[in-house]
């Protein structure tokens, strides 16, 4: 693993929250950062619009951020399906690539532009495999749909493996998740609120962030 790919794992693991960052337009986006941030929430996953197969508002928020923010907040593209968009994110500042799949190609060429490789899985098979083929944490996706007893089960003979959970991760369900073994966890709507990103209440979003900051840091 690279020095760089280090260093963004470590920050993953401390942060234990990314905030997903889904259908949100490029206007929004500094103040969005800039909330979040001071919520307590420094890393932010940009997804892919995939209905859109340029990319390139995608492309050009994880230049913005990274041209404002620099280190103050840690990049990544999500809902990544190919390993040219790993190559383009990349570029753009995207220090782990995130997909809703495991796709060894995508894998591949995520390590090879030395960023963190974050697949999604769904049955031990795949997160076996996803693991296997490299990748350095594994999605669990959709946690919150699968449950509690699901991710333990899971855990109990791949402990090895670090996961995060993603999909119906709430305020009320993160320590819980937590404490069943996952070593980070995404959060989309429930975080990143888009009516309140379009009626710039960008102060709620921080009050919420600073909630989940508080439920994965405060003593079990």
């Amino acid at each position: 693993m690279s020095l760089s790919c280090i260093e963004t794992m470590e920050r993953l693991l401390d942060a234990k929250i990314i905030a997903i960052v889904r259908g949100v337009e490029m206007k929004y986006m500094p103040a969005l950062a800039e909330a979040l941030i001071k919520g307590g929430v420094r890393c932010m996953e940009i997804t892919y619009n995939q209905a859109r197969t340029d990319g390139a508002e995608t492309l050009e928020s994880l230049r913005l951020l990274t041209e404002i923010f620099g280190n103050d907040i840690c990049l990544g593209a999500g809902t990544v399906l190919t390993p040219e968009q790993v190559r383009l994110a990349v570029e753009a500042g995207a220090r782990y690539i995130i997909s809703p799949n495991t796709d060894i190609e995508v894998i591949r060429a995520a390590k090879q532009a030395c960023a963190v490789s974050i697949p999604g899985a769904l049955t031990p098979s795949e997160v076996v495999s996803a693991y296997k083929a490299g990748a350095d944490i594994v999605k669990l996706f959709p946690a919150g749909e699968l449950g509690l007893p699901y991710v333990k089960a899971l855990r109990a003979p791949l402990n090895h493996i670090p996961l995060s959970a993603v999909g119906g991760i709430t305020v009320q369900n993160i320590r819980a998740f937590m404490d069943a073994g996952v070593c980070c966890a995404g959060v989309g709507g429930n975080l990143v609120n888009i009516r309140q990103i379009e009626s710039r209440k960008y102060d709620e979003i921080t009050k919420t962030a600073k909630l989940f900051i508080q439920a994965v840091t405060e003593d079990s």
